[in-house]
């Protein structure tokens, strides 16, 4: 496995009413692209504020799919909020350089698939669970976001309980996201 080191200033986008935006339970219960169902926590970071806000667009357009209604129409309390934290220095999967994107077993392409998809949740999450067993941190990896920047990236934090995130400060949509722009 390639691996690199990761630390710093981390972004998570939370929606304002779940109890604890930092647990990566949910993740558990449910899967998503680097853990599957039943397999074990993980948090999703942003690394930049772009990257954050490509991930609220994508969680606003997926949560008002259907409905007769924009973003622009919800409460300001139900928006997504902006969670800073400082990430601890750690060993991660490398899944951000080309050559270890290879390495790890996903097309050089990632997060394309090579065909103008994004590589599926089902390809990734073996990858995630070599990761885990690989006593690593979690992964730093290119975001699949539609609207992030080309060198957009995020961080799967394996949740381990061995160290906690903690969050430095908390910011409401419209302080941290800016206008809409979709």
């Amino acid at each position: 496995m390639e691996s690199t080191d990761r630390s710093g200033v981390y972004y998570r986008i939370a929606d304002p009413s779940w109890e604890d935006p930092l647990n990566g339970s949910y993740s558990m219960r449910f899967g998503a692209r680097w853990n599957a169902p039943g397999s074990f926590p993980v948090t999703y970071l942003n690394a930049d504020l772009n990257t954050a806000r490509a991930n609220a667009r994508r969680v606003l357009t997926e949560k008002l799919s259907g409905q007769p209604f924009v973003a622009e129409d919800l409460e300001r309390s139900e928006l997504p909020i902006l969670i800073v934290l400082d990430v601890p220095d750690r060993r991660y999967l490398d899944v951000v350089a080309r050559e270890a994107i290879v390495r790890n077993g996903l097309p050089a392409t990632y997060p394309d698939d090579g065909i103008g998809n994004v590589v599926s949740w089902d390809v990734c999450q073996p990858v995630g669970q070599l990761a885990w067993d690989g006593a690593l941190a979690g992964i730093a990896y290119i975001s699949a976001a539609k609207h992030a920047p080309s060198d957009g990236e995020e961080l799967a934090w394996f949740d381990r309980h061995e160290v906690e995130l903690r969050a430095k400060r908390k910011q409401s949509f419209e302080d941290w996201y800016g206008p809409f722009d979709w």
